[in-house]
């Protein structure tokens, strides 16, 4: 393909509309058939204005899709070094596009700060803080940063690009993830996870957006914008009191904005992320995301083999313990999770997570007392369970008293029967003892 003709709008137009499959590369085609017809003929017309001429786009998708070309086109005009192929999706922060890196001749992910933040010296300084952060990691399941630079009041960040979809793509469709392949994605994650945490760096949003999976299954964790050296104690007090993080998968002592946030907080969005992939839903829903939020603080979780009872009862319970409350109560580090998730992985329990249940408390259940977790707002058994309990307990109770009177019953009638059975063959015995009387003589 000529450089003039790879270049065009009309090129870039349909290779972007099928990238990001508005249509299919069968109707690419059908339109630049027709496309080629009316050029020669009387009746010229754009590729844009001909594919939603026929239906195969509609025109505010055509409309996003030109303006997206026109965002490229200056980012890629603005970038020394890369050229700019297509945009492959925008959040609040950044705006992130596909390139090729000329001087390697390799594809790239390009990262650029919206201009609206441009001004925002705080805005700039974290996204510098990004590039810097991921540039200190090393690790195959970890995006790779490239560069981080500004050209023309232009910040850009250049990674690594993976070809494949997030683990949001797969949850938004309604995919239930077996056992087996659930642990073998976090696996890889809890690996990547504790190469960050070595490096002295807490990621602070573990969700499924942020979880890369390319065409041969590597897992890739993505986006240090929230990730926070544990020893930047200034950035923490600037931070503390202020909720970072994402509801569904944020961790308790992040919503509370504690001082002293660490790994263990990274494990909690793991633990929440690996519920969500084997149950179907996210552990606590709502509304709104203050009340998702007061829900990760307040109510107990709902055991994941509970919803899906295929689920090992193994699962489930590393599952809890990555998802306590109280951060004391979970796993200490990466390093501790990795053995369990690989112990159940191999069909065995798990050890670290067995010896996280209180034994205390199945003894005073005995007692039919009510047990809580060192954090008072999460209780092991609920109400119901505790009631069914009390009651079991009362009438095992009053069984065994009603079988006890019944074996006294028994037992004093068989003694009556028996000092009556004595009372008659002793008077039977006395009377065959007495001596013979002589008859009178006539």
């Amino acid at each position: 393909m000529a450089d003039n003709e790879a270049t065009s709008f009309d090129t870039l137009f349909g290779r972007m509309a099928v990238e990001q499959k508005l249509c299919t590369e069968e109707e690419l085609k059908e339109c630049k058939k027709e496309l080629q017809a009316r050029a020669a003929g009387s009746n010229p017309v754009t590729l844009e204005r001909l594919m939603v001429e026929k239906q195969v786009l509609t025109p505010s998708q055509a409309a996003r899709l030109k303006g997206s070309i026109r965002e490229s086109r200056d980012v890629s005009t603005q970038i020394p070094g890369y050229r700019v192929l297509g945009k492959l999706g925008s959040g609040a922060m950044a705006v992130v596009y596909k390139a090729k890196q000329l001087s390697l001749d390799r594809t790239v992910a390009i990262k650029v700060l919206p201009k609206k933040f441009v001004q925002k010296s705080d805005y700039v300084e974290r996204f510098y803080k990004e590039g810097r952060i991921a540039a200190k990691l090393n690790h195959n399941n970890i995006v790779q940063a490239i560069d981080v630079g500004e050209v023309g009041g232009l910040y850009y960040f250049v990674m690594e690009y993976v070809e494949g979809k997030t683990l949001y793509d797969d949850l938004s469709k309604g995919k239930i993830f077996s056992e087996k392949e659930a642990l073998d994605i976090i696996i890889q994650l809890a690996n990547a996870l504790a190469h960050a945490h070595a490096q002295g760096l807490i990621h602070r949003d573990v969700k499924p957006k942020n979880i890369m999976i390319n065409k041969e299954g590597i897992v890739k964790l993505a986006d240090m914008g929230l990730a926070r050296e544990a020893s930047d104690i200034k950035a923490a007090k600037h931070e503390q009191g202020k909720a970072f993080g994402t509801p569904y998968y944020i961790a308790p002592e992040q919503i509370r904005g504690e001082l002293d946030i660490d790994g263990r907080a990274d494990i909690y969005a793991l633990g929440a992320t690996l519920y969500h992939m084997v149950t179907g839903r996210v552990p606590f829903d709502a509304s709104s995301p203050s009340e998702v939020m007061r829900k990760h603080l307040k109510e107990p979780l709902v055991p994941p083999d509970h919803i899906n009872t295929s689920l090992s009862a193994g699962i489930s319970e590393v599952i809890e313990v990555m998802m306590a409350k109280n951060k004391e109560d979970r796993y200490k580090n990466m390093e501790e999770l990795l053995i369990d998730l690989q112990a159940v992985r191999d069909g065995n329990p798990p050890v670290i997570a067995r010896q996280r249940f209180n034994m205390e408390a199945l003894e005073k259940l005995e007692d039919g007392v009510e047990v809580n977790h060192r954090d008072e707002t999460q209780k092991v058994y609920n109400d119901a369970l505790l009631a069914k309990y009390k009651v079991a307990v009362v009438a095992l109770i009053a069984l065994s008293a009603v079988l006890f009177l019944i074996v006294l019953f028994l037992a004093f009638q068989l003694k009556n029967k028996s000092e009556s059975y004595d009372s008659m063959t002793y008077g039977q015995a006395s009377f065959s003892s007495c001596p013979e009387i002589p008859s009178k003589p006539a």
